[in-house]
């Protein structure tokens, strides 16, 4: 890979400079801007101090949530994936746009 396949992210005020295949930039991008969110919350609700813990939280609750889903969808075989994938979209969308009409305001 070359530099121009490097994508540059903004996770909890840091930039990260990342090598990523140009078909999978937009999804490393919505990646990290839902870290970036998840991790805001957490450090927001100020129980978690330190980058390093409030990653590991924003980690676990991620994975939560993946675990849940992937339970949900097991349990009910004839869940559409595609609307699953639309559903947290969205999730990510209306978090995206919230942590932006906080940081202007």
């Amino acid at each position: 890979m070359n530099s121009s396949n490097s994508v540059t992210v903004h996770i909890l005020d840091k930039e990260y400079s990342i090598m990523c295949p140009p078909e999978e930039r937009g999804n490393l991008i919505s990646a990290a801007r839902y870290l970036d969110g998840k991790m805001r919350d957490i450090r927001t609700g100020g129980k978690v101090i330190g980058a390093d813990r409030i990653a590991v939280m924003a980690a676990l609750n991620i994975t939560h949530d993946l675990l849940n889903r992937k339970e949900t969808s097991e349990s009910q075989p004839g869940a559409a994936t595609r609307e699953q994938v639309r559903d947290l979209l969205e999730r990510v969308d209306l978090a995206l746009a919230t942590s932006q009409i906080a940081t202007r305001g």
